[in-house]
C-alpha cells in the first residue's frame, strides 16, 4: 500500500509540530511577560510544549491538514486550520486538567494560545501563496460551495495552477457540471497531499490503480480532464488507450491565461486534439535570429492562403516586415487571410496579389510590384490522388510555377527564395512528389549557381512530412466520417506518415530559413525537418475514434479500402545518395545536394512546358521520368498481371 506521506507532505507535518511547540511558550511568554516566564521550570515549559506537539501532531493525522498544498492555501484552507487548532487547544486543556489540574498555567494562557498556534500554522501558509501569486486575494477567496448532485465526476490529469482553478471554479457555482473527485499528478512531489480537499491519488502513470480505488470508495469518475498542457503524447496516448478500455471519455482546458483573468466567466473544456497525442516538445527556437531576418524587410509568400502559406504569412506578420505581400490563385483564400492579417495586424503594410505560377508574365509583374526580399513559395498542388488524375496541371503549377517564380527572385533581385517542399519528393512514386523533387532540383542547381556570383540569390529548400489539419489530408477526413457514424476508411493496415503541427512545421521552416540565409551552409543543400517517428495511419484512426469517445471496432468501424493512384507505403525523408548532416539546430538536418546542372534542367523544363501546353500527357510525363530519374510510377495491376 502507498505510504500516506510524501516528502513535502512530511516537511508540512514536522513543520505543524514544530509551531505547535513553540506556541505554548510562546502564549505564557505574551500572558506573564519575562520576568514571569523566567520562573517557570525549563523541564515544566518543555514538557508541556511537548505534549502540545503530541495532540497537534494527533489532530493533524487524523484530518489531514498537513496534505494541504500550501501553492494553493485558501481561506477554506484557514478555517480548517482552525477547526484543528480549536479541537487541539480543547483536547490539551482536558489533558492538562486531568493530570496536574491546571495548576501554574493561567487559564486565559490557553485563549492566547489558540490564537498564537493558529497564527503560526496559517501565516506561513498564506505568506508563501501570496509570494508565489503575488496577490491576497485568492487567500481570502471563501468558495461557496454547491451540491455535488448530478454533477459529472472528473479526474483532473495534472496538479498545477489550471487544476486548483478550474476546481475553485466548479465549488464557487452552484450550476458548475464537473465535481472534481480526485487529481493525478505528472510527477510524484504532490502524490498523497490535497488541492482544495480533492486529494492527488497518484501519478498519471497509476491511473488504473486511482480508478479502482475511487471504483471501490464509489465516486468513480465518468471523465478525465487535462489541466496540464505539455503531457508527453506517448504518455498521452497510453493515458488515452486505459481511458477508453474503461469507457472514459478525455477532455482538456483552456490555456491557464484564459482561465485565470475571467474568474467570473465559466470554464469551458475542449475535446482532446489528435494534434496532443502526435506533438513533440517544442524545440528551442532562435526568435531574435528569426525577426532579424524578417523584421523590415519586404516579404511574399505564394500559398498564402493555404495551411502552410496562411501560417507562415501569421507569424512573418508577428515578426515585423516592412511590406508583406500576400500571393494566391484562390481568390477566396486570399481574400480570408488578408482579412485576417489586417485585423492582428491593422499597421502592417501589405498586398494581395491575385496570381497563377504558372502564368510567368504576372508573376514578373507581381514581383515588379511587390519588390520582395524574402521570398516563401508554399504554392504548390499537394493531393497525391488528385495531381495522379491531372498530372498536366501538377506539372505547370508544381515544377513550370516554381521555375517562373525562381527566375524571377533572380531578375529581382530578391535575397532569397525558400521553397517548401515534401517527403514524397523522395524516392517518388507519384507525379506529385516528382514534380516536387524537379522543383528542389532546379532551386537546388540555381543556389549552387548564384554562389558563385556576387549578391546572388540564395534558395533555401525545407522538406517536411504530413501537416495535420492541412487541406485534404486525412484528419479532416477522418473527422468528416467520425461525424457521420463511420466507417472510417483507411488505405491499408501498414500505411504510414510523417506528421506534424502546422504551426511547429512552419516554426522550423523559418529556423531552417535562418540558417540557410543568414549562416554558413554549404550551397545546394535541403534542410528535413526532423519529423519524429512515423504513425501507422490505423493507429491514427483508432485514437481519433477513442477521443471521440467510442470504441474502435465497436461502435465505429474501420474498413481497408486499398492504395489509391501515387501512393506508397511510407515515405522517406532522405534518399540513399543524399548523405545526412546534422545542422547548428537538432530539429533540423540538411541532405547533401544531389545536383544537376541548372542549363539542362531548364531545357527540359522548357520541353515539359510546351508538352503541357500541348496538352500531351504521356510526352510530359515520359520528360518528366527523364529529368527525374527515381521516379517509379506503379505499375497497374491489370499490366502486371499480363506480364506474369
Amino acid at each position: 500500500m502507498k505510504s500516506r506521506f510524501n516528502f513535502r507532505a512530511l516537511v508540512a507535518y514536522c513543520h505543524d509540530l514544530g509551531m505547535a511547540a513553540l506556541s505554548f511558550p510562546i502564549a505564557l511568554w505574551l500572558r506573564v511577560g519575562t520576568e514571569g516566564f523566567a520562573q517557570y521550570p525549563t523541564e515544566w515549559v518543555l514538557g508541556h510544549a511537548a505534549g502540545l506537539a503530541v495532540v497537534c501532531g494527533v489532530v493533524s493525522w487524523l484530518t489531514g491538514l498537513y496534505r494541504g498544498i500550501w501553492r494553493y492555501a485558501s481561506l477554506d484552507d484557514m478555517l480548517a486550520i482552525g477547526r484543528a487548532v480549536t479541537v487541539s487547544i480543547v483536547v490539551f486543556t482536558m489533558l492538562v486538567f486531568i493530570v496536574t489540574r491546571l495548576e501554574l498555567l493561567p487559564r486565559s494562557s490557553l485563549v492566547i494560545n489558540w490564537f498564537v498556534l493558529g497564527a503560526l500554522l496559517a501565516g506561513p501558509r498564506a505568506l508563501y501563496r501570496v509570494l508565489k501569486d503575488g496577490r491576497l486575494d485568492t487567500v481570502l477567496r471563501r468558495e461557496a460551495k454547491a451540491e455535488a448532485v448530478r454533477r459529472i465526476p472528473v479526474v483532473l490529469v495534472g496538479a498545477g495552477d489550471p487544476a486548483e482553478t478550474f476546481i475553485r471554479e466548479m465549488d464557487s457555482r452552484r450550476d458548475a457540471p464537473f465535481a472534481v473527485v480526485g487529481i493525478l499528478a505528472d510527477r510524484t512531489g504532490r502524490v498523497g497531499r490535497e488541492i482544495r480537499k480533492v486529494d492527488v491519488l497518484g501519478t498519471i502513470d497509476g491511473f488504473g490503480d486511482a480508478l479502482r480505488r475511487l471504483t471501490a470508495a464509489g465516486r468513480r469518475p465518468q471523465r478525465l480532464i487535462l489541466t496540464k498542457e505539455d503531457i508527453d503524447p506517448p504518455r498521452l496516448r497510453r493515458l488515452v488507450e486505459e481511458a477508453s478500455a474503461e469507457g472514459l471519455t478525455i477532455a482538456r482546458l483552456p490555456r491557464l491565461t484564459d482561465l485565470r483573468d475571467g474568474v467570473d466567466d465559466p470554464v469551458a473544456v475542449r475535446p482532446v486534439a489528435i494534434e496532443d497525442l502526435l506533438g513533440r516538445p517544442q524545440a528551442v527556437l532562435e526568435r531574435e535570429r528569426m525577426r532579424e531576418l524578417i523584421a523590415g524587410r519586404r516579404v511574399l509568400v505564394t500559398g498564402a492562403g493555404g495551411t502552410i502559406g496562411g501560417e507562415l504569412v501569421r507569424q512573418i506578420a508577428a515578426f515585423g516586415p516592412a511590406h508583406l505581400a500576400l500571393l494566391d490563385a484562390s481568390e477566396f483564400n486570399l481574400y480570408t487571410i488578408d482579412l485576417e492579417i489586417g485585423e492582428r495586424h491593422p499597421g502592417l503594410p501589405r498586398s494581395a496579389l491575385l496570381a497563377d505560377v504558372r502564368d510567368r508574365l504576372r508573376i514578373e509583374a507581381a514581383f515588379a510590384e511587390a519588390a520582395p526580399e524574402l521570398v516563401f513559395h508554399a504554392g504548390a498542388l499537394k493531393h497525391v490522388p488528385m495531381v495522379e488524375l491531372n498530372p498536366l496541371e501538377g506539372l505547370m503549377t508544381n515544377a513550370i510555377g516554381t521555375r517562373h517564380v525562381a527566375d524571377a527572385c533572380r531578375t529581382t533581385g530578391v535575397r532569397a527564395m525558400v521553397l517548401i517542399s515534401t517527403d514524397k519528393a523522395v524516392n517518388p512514386a507519384n507525379v506529385m512528389g516528382a514534380t516536387k523533387r524537379l522543383a528542389e532540383s532546379y532551386c537546388q542547381a540555381l543556389d549552387l549557381t548564384e554562389r558563385r556570383r556576387p549578391g546572388g540569390t540564395r534558395f533555401v529548400t525545407v522538406r517536411f512530412g504530413n501537416v495535420l489539419g492541412s487541406t485534404g489530408s486525412v484528419v479532416p477526413l477522418f473527422q468528416r466520417q467520425l461525424a457521420a457514424g463511420g466507417p472510417l476508411t483507411v488505405t491499408h493496415p501498414d500505411m504510414t506518415r510523417y506528421f506534424m503541427t502546422v504551426r511547429e512545421a512552419v516554426e522550423l521552416v523559418l529556423q531552417a530559413s535562418v540558417l540557410g540565409v543568414a549562416g554558413d551552409e554549404p550551397a545546394g543543400e535541403i534542410f528535413v525537418l526532423d519529423m519524429g517517428e512515423p504513425v501507422r495511419i490505423v493507429d491514427l484512426a483508432r485514437q481519433m475514434i477513442r477521443l471521440s469517445g467510442r470504441r474502435p471496432d465497436v461502435d465505429i468501424r474501420i474498413a481497408f479500402v486499398g492504395l489509391r493512384p501515387g501512393e506508397k507505403l511510407a515515405e522517406e525523408l532522405f534518399h540513399d545518395a543524399e548523405a545526412l548532416m546534422p545542422t547548428a539546430h537538432p530539429a533540423i538536418r540538411r541532405a547533401a545536394p544531389r545536383t544537376v546542372d541548372a542549363a539542362f534542367l531548364g531545357r527540359g523544363l522548357d520541353e515539359i512546358f510546351e508538352a503541357a501546353r500541348a496538352g500531351r500527357p504521356d510526352a510530359a510525363l515520359l520528360l518528366l521520368r527523364r529529368l527525374v530519374p527515381d521516379y517509379r510510377p506503379p505499375v497497374p495491376e491489370t499490366a502486371a498481371a499480363a506480364g506474369a
